[in-house]
This record gives structure tokens, sequence and C-alpha cells, in this order.
């Protein structure tokens, strides 16, 4: 094992932690495939966060700690991390999620036989603040592939955005899990963000954006440069707490203020929706394809405009009621109070 070369590095960003972190660590020192680095890079935490990564920097020298001076929020946090990689291939892991001992092992496997894949990813099981199972997701979330980049977009997009699509898990969900998967618009299907990724596919995007579910975004642009693949296995464990983000935010300006804390304090209009298609059409131009398959790309483009269409305009109507101060509109007797967070 090359000190200087994993071939794996897991990137943590991490702010006040310390209730699932070192779970989380023992989850990681665990793996049966032992050459990575896991980078850790604190943003300002006040608990003891730091206590606990510095223990365990001290006793396993594939762990290197850093902390950031002041909270840059998570999306910048998310992309130090991976700026501080060295290995060949690169895996984002939350401070409160775990692995199964052999998540790396089956993951690296498979992207060795298929120069093909830029990601892969397992199954998932949904579990609670003391590792009780919640769920199981939909199998078969981004098994994207198709040698056809036009294709692979079809198909990613027909699993995050399109209208027909249906939200599967193993079991019928509760309410309470019907209500964590709507609050993402790709239900479960941005989890495979947490794979393992080839980074010199990743370094050819943006990466993790301050806006919000930029995530999601970035699977999109992913899919464009190649395939995905989905292992059966259930070995990625996602908890889902009370202060989890996607519990503790209220609306896109909300997630949006989470992303960047740049973005507090300034006027609330925020145009998610459109941002999504401008930076799709980014994309596009962006990766290297032939003639016919970015005008198929495109064209998938007018048809997610078509899907989103009743969204997109009335993201457009509460933006505009925003800038001019309208807080209610009424009509023939209908009155309806416009939204402060959606």
């Amino acid at each position: 094992m090359s000190n200087k070369h994993p071939r794996v590095s897991i990137g943590m960003p991490v702010y006040n932690g310390e209730n699932y972190i070192e779970e989380t660590l023992k989850s990681i020192v665990a793996q049966t495939f032992e050459d990575f680095e896991l980078i850790i890079s604190d943003n300002a935490s006040t608990d003891r966060t730091a206590e606990i990564c510095k223990a365990y920097a001290t006793k396993d020298r594939r762990i290197r700690y850093y902390r950031n001076e002041q909270n840059l929020g998570p999306a910048r946090n998310y992309n130090r991390v991976f700026e501080l990689a060295k290995g060949e291939y690169f895996k984002w892991t939350a401070h409160d999620d775990l692995l199964a001992p052999e998540y790396l092992e089956r993951c690296v496997e498979v992207l060795d036989r298929n120069p093909a894949l830029v990601l892969c990813y397992s199954r998932v099981i949904f579990i609670d603040e003391r590792q009780k199972q919640l769920r199981k997701s939909s199998s078969n979330l981004l098994n994207l592939s198709s040698p056809q980049p036009h294709q692979r977009f079809k198909h990613y997009q027909e699993s995050i955005f399109g209208s027909s699509k249906k939200k599967r898990s193993s079991r019928s969900p509760t309410e309470s899990d019907r209500d964590k998967i709507d609050k993402h618009p790709g239900g479960d299907c941005w989890l495979p963000i947490f794979g393992v990724i080839r980074t010199n596919a990743l370094a050819k995007t943006p990466l993790i954006a301050s806006y919000v579910n930029s995530d999601m975004i970035l699977l999109g642009q992913l899919a464009l440069l190649g395939e995905f693949y989905e292992i059966s296995e259930y070995l990625f464990f996602y908890r889902d707490h009370a202060q989890a983000s996607g519990r503790k935010n209220n609306g896109y300006y909300e997630f949006n203020v989470w992303f960047d804390p740049n973005n507090k304090g300034k006027k609330k209009m925020v145009l998610p929706l459109w941002k999504w298609f401008m930076e799709y059409l980014i994309a596009i131009k962006r990766v290297q394809l032939n003639w016919y398959e970015r005008i198929a790309c495109y064209m998938l483009m007018a048809r997610w405009l078509l899907w989103m269409r009743q969204r997109l305009v009335k993201e457009l109507g509460i933006n505009l009621a925003i800038a001019l101060n309208i807080q209610t509109v009424s009509f023939l007797g209908y009155r309806k109070k416009i939204p402060t967070q959606w």
C-alpha cells in the first residue's frame, strides 16, 4: 500500500458531528479494502468533533485531519476534501453514515473490471439515530449502463424527474418515509453521489456548487461522462435523523443558505429550477460529445422543460411576487398567501 498514492480517497466534510462521527470512523477503518486515505475537513466545529478526529488520526496514518478557521458552508467543504485527495478513486462520506466492511472492496473490484464506469455504488438501508433499520432504498437507483451518453442522460432524467416515475422501496413507505422522499426532487436517486467515483472524471465537473440540490445536477454531469453501476447488496447505511440537513431546512431559500452561508441575508429570490436548467445546458456543452449525442442531449432538455413547465412558471411567479413585495393575491374571491418557503 502506498501512503502517497492510495487507490481510494474518502472525503469527509463535517460540522459539529460528535454524535455520530465515531461510529462512522469505525466503519471506515474496518474496511476490508485497506489501500485508502480518509480526508476529514472540519468546518470550524464547536463540539468534540476535533478531539475525536485527532484521536483517530493519531492511531491510523491513513487519516488526515484539517480544520477550517471559519465555516465555509457544506458546498465548499465538500469540494475541499476532493481538492486534497490523491487517490485514483474518490468517495464522499457524511459524518453520520455507515459502510459495511466490504463496501470499498466491492466497488473497487467493479471499477477495476470495467474502465467505462465512472461511478459504482451499492443499494442503501436507511437507519435512525440508534442504527435501527427504517427502510431500504429503491433498487436500480441510477444503474446507467448504456455506452451512449444521451441514453444515460435520458435514463437519468427519467429516474430523477420523469412524471410517471414511482419511488419504490422494499416495503410500502410510511408517512415519515414519504416525507423524506418528497423533500428531495430525486427521491432516493441522488444517493449514488456517495458512491465511489473515478477521480479523473469528477475533476472534469464543477463539483458541488453553492445552490440547492447541486449534488443531483452533478450526477447528471457524471452520467454524460460514463456509466454507473449498482451493486445489488445493501452495503451503505444512510442515517435519517432530526438534525440531518434534509430535516432541518425548510424550503429552497434555507437550503441555499445551508449550501453556502454567503447566501444568508440576501433577498429571498431563489430560482433553483431555472438554475438547474442552465447548469444542464452548460454540462452538455462542456463534455466532449459528437454532434449527434450533443443534439440528442439538448432535445432531452426540451423534454425536461415540458415536464417541469408548471413548476418553472410557479417559481417565476413566486419570485416576481417577492420582488414586488406582494404577500397575497386575490382573484374573484380567491385569496392566496405567497409562500416564503417553497
